[in-house]
């Protein structure tokens, strides 16, 4: 949360095979919300909405746009900056079912737990109704996606990789030019670097992550030219 991103255009779009990203901005925290589908086929992934804003109207005029079916709302974690859409949401497109990581299903439903209370701006979601944990497996169309463990920034913040497509959702666990910040209640340094170590680092060097701010970066390009991830795990 509260990673600063410099301002891009507030749509992308991305395609990785069959898979289509397409991926919207919310201007507040520069924070990226995704809107996933395949080539061809109806369901679809809303990513960490994020606060009520532009990006909560750009996902619903999407859905209705590519005639898409929303499968679920799929959460990274649960700070507010990447949750704050889900009620908006489920009031445009209907009760959408919510994915959130084990053990953030507090942080949805508890202003305090996901840090927006502190900001004055207090925002809730509905309860999940599926949690995931690191190994389970989702699917969206024919494309499976594996979920991995990248807390530390959060409590229990997850990933989710999809191998044929060669792109994981990383939530704030890493970002092309930084790290997840661990100075948040519940984080863990220790535990952030771990998991990226572990988790993400050792995906194929040609997969590309999406990060919760800020543009894609490849596995290769982190190992090469994110400094302070360098200089974190030299010291860790």
């Amino acid at each position: 949360m509260l990673a600063p991103a410099d301002s891009v255009n507030e749509v992308s779009m991305n395609t990785h095979g069959k898979l289509n990203i397409e991926v919207f901005i919310e201007p507040s925290f520069q924070e990226n919300g995704f809107l996933l589908w395949c080539e061809g086929e109806p369901d679809c992934w809303l990513v960490d909405p994020g606060l009520p804003s532009r990006q909560t109207e750009q996902f619903a005029a999407a859905v209705q746009k590519y005639k898409l079916t929303p499968k679920a709302i799929v959460v990274t974690h649960g700070h507010a900056d990447h949750i704050g859409g889900i009620a908006t949401l489920r009031s445009l497109l209907g009760d959408v079912p919510i994915v959130c990581p084990r053990g953030e299903e507090n942080m949805l439903t508890n202003a305090e737990e996901n840090l927006s209370a502190g900001l004055g701006l207090p925002v809730t979601a509905p309860d999940p109704e599926q949690l995931v944990s690191h190994g389970d497996a989702l699917a969206l169309g024919d494309l499976e996606w594996r979920v991995l463990d990248v807390s530390g920034h959060s409590p229990a913040g997850v990933a989710y990789y999809c191998e044929e497509a060669g792109v994981a959702l990383v939530g704030d666990a890493v970002f092309a030019e930084g790290i997840g910040r661990y100075d948040f209640p519940h984080s863990s340094r220790e535990r952030l670097l771990a998991n990226i170590r572990e988790n993400l680092l050792t995906l194929p060097e040609e997969t590309l992550i999406y990060p919760g701010h800020g543009p894609p970066a490849t596995i290769t390009q982190l190992l090469e030219y994110n400094l302070t991830l360098r200089a974190e795990l030299d010291q860790c």
